[in-house]
């Protein structure tokens, strides 16, 4: 595989959630590649535009080989911040634009090249010639190995890869949130061969009190024993079931929750038991 089958998701390491020093962040990469968790997930918009250069300033003081690690960004979102002169939140996929996003990011970082540079969300104004020929100048100049996109549909996926090729799309894909069984994504994904990163992968199980988690708790709670798991790694092994080889991108920075995560890509759901936990979520049987 290219990236490693759990995703570090780097959003909450700087000023929009954990606020981390240099040396928590170095040792955070650390635990993440102990646990062969070696693929770190960034936006350029993450802290509002700070959180890649924090990443940057820690990966160079980590000794880490960078052959060892896989480095993911996004662009495209022109955020409201104090660090851009935006008067509304947008979308910009000119060629110019994406260029020096990603040119930024490889700055901020502190790195030759991204092993995969998504575009963040859709734009209705996005291009596929225009887009392409952004890529393509960015490949040739091997300053991005792969590119892919985020949060986009079926029919959005087919405009962009009509003009350059797409190998991933990062959607947000959960026991809760599992839309893109039916939307038709996972499907065009397998059938594409396109890979899926599935960010928010705990869903809402843990953030909310209300029918369905309650629902999905009991559920899980039946099965604890069986498989001598955590709930959270039952949740993220019912995505690593799915046949379209979906990767998790995980967002904690607890190291005893990222060991814990690790674990889950060894346990392999029963087809019935997969089905059990499907339900509770739907709150009735399949159709």
């Amino acid at each position: 595989m290219k990236y490693s089958r759990l995703i570090a998701g780097t959003m909450t390491w700087g000023s929009w959630g954990k606020q981390l020093a240099q040396k928590e962040m170095v040792s955070l990469m650390h635990h993440c590649l102990e646990n062969s968790i070696t693929t770190f997930d960034h936006a350029d918009i993450y802290g509002g535009y700070t959180t890649e250069a924090d990443f940057g300033k820690a990966f160079a003081e980590s000794n880490i080989k960078r052959e060892n690690i896989q480095l993911i960004s996004k662009c495209g979102i022109q955020y409201l911040s104090d660090n851009r002169q935006n008067t509304v939140k947008h979308y910009d996929y000119s060629k110019d634009y994406i260029i020096w996003s990603a040119e930024t990011s490889l700055k901020h970082l502190k790195t030759d090249y991204l092993d995969l540079f998504l575009l963040h969300r859709p734009s209705p104004l996005m291009h596929p010639d225009e887009i392409s020929e952004a890529i393509s100048t960015l490949k040739e100049q091997g300053k991005i190995k792969d590119f892919g996109v985020s949060n986009f549909t079926p029919s959005q996926v087919e405009l962009v890869s009509s003009a350059v090729e797409v190998t991933v799309n990062q959607i947000e894909f959960s026991l809760t949130q599992h839309s893109a069984m039916h939307n038709g994504s996972l499907d065009q994904m397998l059938l594409k061969g396109i890979t899926p990163m599935a960010w928010s992968p705990l869903g809402s199980v843990f953030r909310e009190d209300n029918e369905q988690t309650r629902r999905i708790h009991k559920q899980l709670g039946e099965l604890l024993d069986v498989y001598n798991a955590t709930e959270d790694q039952l949740l993220l092994a019912w995505i690593l079931k799915h046949p379209a080889n979906i990767h998790p991108v995980i967002g904690t920075t607890n190291k005893k929750r990222i060991t814990d995560a690790k674990k889950a890509e060894h346990i392999d759901l029963k087809l019935e038991d997969w089905f059990k936990i499907l339900v509770a979520s739907q709150g009735h049987k399949v159709p």
